[in-house]
């Protein structure tokens, strides 16, 4: 046999073993009768990752413009040089107060754990309204212990951590001086017309639901210290009772000395639910609530009603939530 006669069948060998290498392994070949075999939502679903892969760039290209944005945004907001941001710059316009805040904690054994839980948020609420204050008072917690500091380390371990505050296991008598005290108590006869910054003003930490009335203005008087009311009834009628939570005497204070006015840190603080009006507007409240109940009465007797069969007469009353709170 001639050279030209074997490398002719060596080559259609080749050939041949080549073509059926394909058959046998094609994968494109299974995967195009794979694509025929795909359901309408595998095939709906290929579609969709195919888009996505495609808008790829697109959607880094509009992050980095979004980046860009927000960053011109914070410039344009910023007043001058050397700001970084809004909370930065607040901070330092800050401007410390001199004036004491004292809550006294040596009530413990007198609260129930369900209000020494309550007073714990409240103070935790005092903490967080200083620090965010434009004048912040200088904060102190006494007499910690007991069932409050089980809580505190129960629920907030971070307490330890508090920042521009002074905690103190000892009682306030032992921590400040006896002649700068004064135990704001709403049982004082005496009214407290303005803040003395050399003072250190004490607010009982108490939640007993008025189970130990008058106890804060008994303490005051045996430890021989200075007492005195915030001017409440002088600007505020309220109809509820006039004990404030902890928190509630605290931030009064504080938007007192942002405001230099009672009425305006009696009404930015006090809850709606105490029903606050201001003194001398009483009678104007009432007409409003009065004529607000004229028309809810006018809308019921438009409403057409079927009277209940006769013997089974229920008599129903509209008592406020507010005045169930105040009835005996």
């Amino acid at each position: 046999m001639s050279d030209d006669a074997t490398k002719a069948m060596s080559l259609e060998e080749s050939n041949t073993k080549k073509s059926d290498t394909t058959h046998d392994s094609s994968p494109n070949g299974e995967t195009q009768e794979g694509n025929q075999t795909l359901s309408k939502r595998q095939r709906k679903k290929l579609l969709k990752h195919q888009k996505w892969e495609e808008e790829r760039d697109l959607r880094k290209q509009k992050r980095k413009e979004r980046k860009q944005q927000r960053r011109l945004d914070r410039v344009s907001d910023e007043p001058g040089e050397g700001t970084t941001n809004s909370r930065k710059r607040l901070r330092r316009e800050v401007t410390p107060s001199a004036l004491r805040l004292v809550v006294d904690c040596s009530f413990d054994e007198l609260m129930l754990v369900k209000d020494v839980r309550k007073l714990h948020r409240q103070i935790q609420r005092c903490y967080a309204e200083n620090r965010r204050a434009p004048h912040p008072v200088q904060f102190y917690l006494t007499s910690l212990g007991g069932q409050l500091k089980q809580n505190m380390d129960d629920h907030d371990k971070g307490w330890v951590n508090w920042k521009d505050i002074t905690i103190k296991t000892e009682h306030y008598i032992e921590v400040v001086g006896k002649e700068d005290l004064v135990y704001l108590t709403s049982d004082s006869p005496n009214v407290l017309a303005e803040l003395d910054p050399t003072k250190a003003y004490v607010i009982g930490g108490l939640v007993d639901h008025n189970h130990h009335k008058g106890i804060t203005f008994e303490r005051a008087k045996e430890l021989g210290i200075e007492h005195a009311q915030l001017p409440l009834s002088s600007f505020v009628k309220m109809n509820s009772r006039k004990v404030l939570a902890v928190n509630h005497v605290f931030e009064i204070m504080l938007a007192y000395l942002e405001k230099g006015n009672w009425r305006e840190a009696f009404f930015t603080v006090l809850p709606p639910r105490k029903g606050a009006v201001a003194v001398g507007q009483e009678d104007q409240a009432s007409q409003d609530s009065d004529s607000d109940a004229s028309e809810h009465h006018a809308q019921d007797s438009t409403t057409p009603t079927t009277a209940p069969p006769e013997g089974n007469h229920v008599e129903t009353s509209h008592t406020s939530k507010e005045e169930e709170e105040t009835q005996p």
